[in-house]
This record gives structure tokens, C-alpha cells and sequence, in this order.
């Protein structure tokens, strides 16, 4: 059955009585409930406040700091999703002012040291990366798209941010 092997209860059946211990789920399947996780898990901000998290506890203006480029808004929504995914605990303490502490679940920390596993490789191989970059723009030097490609990524090696 569909909704079986995506994890999803069928019309007839309450989302309190789906167990969801015996589903089987599938991140290539449309429905799956995992692929909203995935994307929290491994888009921009999610993969990087889940890897800043693993290193210690954060508040929120600290977190921010950490994660550079990141807005408040942004921030925000990013630990709401994680927090509602059981990856960060939300820790408020009734301080004035209030103080609210973020840190990683077992589950998050379990998924940042896969997340850290991937960011390391590909820190060490960025010099593979840039060469290859540079010989896919070499190879289609003829286009102005292809300029502006090559320029932005010299600024990123440069520590410009391609700005």
C-alpha cells in the first residue's frame, strides 16, 4: 500500500493510530514525510546550524553570530522546523531577561556528525573542486555566462564571498 511504504496514514485512519515504528519510508517517494526532513536537514541554514549546534549550546544572537550570513527571520524558522523535527531542544528559562538555549537532541546530534562528516570532505577536496570548476569555465570561455562563473568563484577563493 502507498501510504504504507511513505509513511503516511490513509484517509480512514487517524495520524495518532499510524505506528510509525513498522512504516517503511521512501525519501523518493512523493508523499514521504522524510523528504520535508531531508530538506530542513540539508538545506543551507539547517545543515549549518545543526553542524554550529554539535559544538556546543547556543543562544539565539550566538547561534547567529556563528552561522555568518544568516537573518534573524531565517534563523528562526530554520531552528522552529528543526525543533518540531526532534533534531534541537528549545530550552527557555525564566530569566529577565528571558535567556533561551539551543542544543542538539540525541537525534540531531546522531544526524550533525554525518552532516560534519560531509562538510569535512568537502572542505578537504575544495581544491579538486575549484580545478574542476575552473576547467568547466575554460571549456565554455566562448559564452558570457561562463565569465561571470569563473568570476565569482575566483572571488569565493579569494575569501571575497564572490561579492
Amino acid at each position: 500500500m502507498d501510504s504504507e511504504r511513505t509513511g503516511g496514514a490513509s484517509t480512514t485512519q487517524n495520524a495518532e493510530n499510524v505506528d510509525a515504528e513498522n512504516l517503511a519510508f521512501d525519501v523518493f517517494a512523493r508523499a514521504c514525510p522524510s523528504r520535508g526532513t531531508l530538506e530542513h536537514v540539508t538545506g543551507k541554514w539547517g545543515g549549518l546550524v545543526l553542524s554550529a549546534l554539535h559544538d556546543s549550546t547556543f543562544r539565539f544572537n550566538e547561534l547567529r553570530r556563528r552561522v555568518d550570513g544568516v537573518s534573524e527571520k531565517m534563523l528562526s524558522q530554520t531552528l522552529h522546523a528543526l525543533e518540531r523535527d526532534g533534531l534541537v531542544h528549545r530550552e527557555a528559562q525564566p530569566t529577565n531577561p528571558p535567556r533561551v538555549d539551543y542544543r542538539l537532541t540525541p537525534l540531531g546530534s546522531a544526524v550533525a556528525e554525518r552532516l560534519l562528516g560531509l562538510i569535512h570532505l568537502v572542505e578537504d577536496r575544495m581544491p579538486e573542486v575549484l580545478t574542476a570548476r575552473e576547467r568547466y569555465d575554460t571549456t565554455r570561455a566562448g559564452s558570457g555566462e561562463a565569465s561571470a562563473a569563473r568570476d565569482a568563484g575566483r572571488a569565493v577563493a579569494a575569501g571575497r564571498g564572490g561579492r
